[in-house]
C-alpha cells in the first residue's frame, strides 16, 4: 500500500515523500524591489524535509502584485535573491517549485511604486470589500479591462517569470489558477463579462488558463509546469455559476500538455465530487490540499492510501511545524500556528517555530 512517506517520481523530479508544503502568502519581502531576504532563505530551508515545497505566490510583474511585501520574479535582482533560497533548499535535499501568481483585480495602486497604475482584469468589475495596504485598509478600486493584445502580453509575463524561476534554480513552477486571482478571474462568470474569444462560453473562459499553461510548458518544459485550481472557491468575491462544468472542461485541455502536476485546493465544502472527477481526468501527478487538513486529523494522509491523491499539501501545519513530515509520521506533537504573525512582520512567527 502506498503511503504519504513513500517517494514519488514527479515527472523526472524525485521526491523523498508525498507531503507537500502548500503555497502561503507571508509578506516578508522587505528587500529593495521586493526581493526575498535571508530570513526567507531560512524559512524555506527549515522546511526542506517536505517532498515538495511550493512557494508563496510570486508576482510576474509590478501590477501583478496583490498585497504589500510580496516577492517578485521579473528582474535580475529577483533571480539572484531567489537563487539563495533554491540553493539552501537543495543543499538540504529538498525540491521547490515557484508559484507564479498574477493577482489581477486584487491589488491597489498604493502598494506599487507608480500610483498612477491600475490593476488589470478580464473585465472592469470591482471586487467587494477592502484590501490591506501599507496605508491601512482601503476599498478595492475598479480594475482596467485588458485588451486582447494586453492579454497576450500578460501571458508573456508568466513566461518570463517562469524562465526566471528556472534561472533562479527552481525545480519548476506552479501557475496560480485559484483563489480569485487573474487566471481564476478569467474562468468565472461574475468576473469575466467579455464577449470576445476570451469570455462568454466555457471554451472561451478557459482559454486564458490553457494558453498560459501552453506557453509556459513550451518555454521551460511541461514536466516543470503545473497549475493550481480551487473549484467553487468564493474567496476574493468570486461567484462560480458552473463549477461542475468549467473545471472538467479546463482539465480536459490541460491533460494533453503533459504537465508535471495538477494541484487542487478544496476551500469550499461540497466539491469533493469535482475533485474526484478531476483526479480521474488527469493522468499525471495529482496534488490535493484537502478541506480535511487539521492538526489531529490524519484523514488527509489516508487520501494517498485510498488513491484519491498522489501527494497531499499542508498549509498552516507546515507554517507552524517546519519538520512536519516527521511529526506526521509520529502523529505529533504539533506547534499551534500564530495567526497574528501570518502576514508581514519579521522573524517572529516566521522562522522561530521549533522542530522536534
Amino acid at each position: 500500500m502506498t503511503t504519504a512517506f513513500d517517494p514519488i517520481d514527479l515527472s523526472g523530479t524525485q521526491l523523498a515523500n508525498r507531503i507537500a508544503m502548500a503555497p502561503m502568502t507571508r509578506s516578508r519581502a522587505h528587500g529593495e524591489g521586493l526581493t526575498v531576504t535571508e530570513s526567507v532563505v531560512e524559512y524555506y530551508a527549515q522546511r526542506a524535509s517536505a517532498g515538495l515545497i511550493i512557494t508563496e505566490g510570486i508576482q510576474p510583474s509590478v501590477v501583478g502584485q496583490g498585497y504589500p511585501y510580496t516577492p517578485g520574479l521579473h528582474t535580475a535582482e529577483h533571480v539572484a535573491a531567489w537563487r539563495k533560497v533554491t540553493d539552501a533548499v537543495h543543499a538540504k535535499g529538498g525540491k521547490i517549485f515557484a508559484q507564479i501568481m498574477h493577482a489581477g483585480r486584487i491589488g491597489h495602486p498604493s502598494i506599487w511604486p507608480d500610483q498612477e497604475l491600475l490593476s488589470v482584469a478580464p473585465s472592469a468589475v470591482t471586487p467587494a470589500g477592502q484590501l490591506y495596504t501599507g496605508e491601512g485598509m482601503q476599498d478595492f478600486i475598479a480594475p482596467r479591462e485588458l485588451t486582447a493584445d494586453e492579454i497576450l502580453s500578460v501571458i508573456g509575463e508568466f513566461v518570463h517569470a517562469s524562465r526566471s524561476a528556472i534561472e533562479a534554480g527552481f525545480d519548476g513552477v506552479e501557475l496560480h489558477g485559484a483563489n480569485g486571482y487573474l487566471i481564476h478571474q478569467f474562468l468565472t462568470t461574475n468576473t469575466n463579462l467579455r464577449t470576445d474569444e476570451w469570455g462568454g462560453s466555457v471554451e472561451n473562459r478557459i482559454r486564458f488558463a490553457v494558453e498560459v499553461a501552453k506557453a509556459v510548458a513550451e518555454a521551460i518544459g511541461p514536466e516543470r509546469t503545473a497549475m493550481r485550481l480551487s473549484p467553487g472557491n468564493p474567496y476574493n468575491d468570486m461567484a462560480e455559476a458552473d463549477t461542475e462544468v468549467i473545471y472538467p472542461a479546463l482539465v480536459k485541455e490541460l491533460e494533453p500538455l503533459g504537465l508535471g502536476y495538477l494541484h487542487v485546493t478544496e476551500v469550499a465544502p461540497g466539491f469533493r465530487d469535482v475533485t474526484l472527477a478531476l483526479r480521474k481526468q488527469f493522468s499525471s501527478t495529482f496534488i490535493l490540499n484537502p478541506l480535511t487538513e487539521g492538526p489531529t486529523d490524519h484523514e488527509a494522509l489516508s487520501l494517498i492510501e485510498d488513491g484519491i491523491a498522489d501527494i497531499v499539501a499542508f498549509g498552516q501545519l507546515f507554517l507552524a511545524n517546519p519538520d512536519l513530515p516527521a511529526r506526521l509520521k509520529n502523529a505529533g506533537p504539533y506547534n499551534p500556528a500564530d495567526g497574528a504573525t501570518f502576514f508581514g512582520g519579521h522573524d517572529e512567527g516566521y522562522i522561530d517555530y521549533p522542530s522536534l
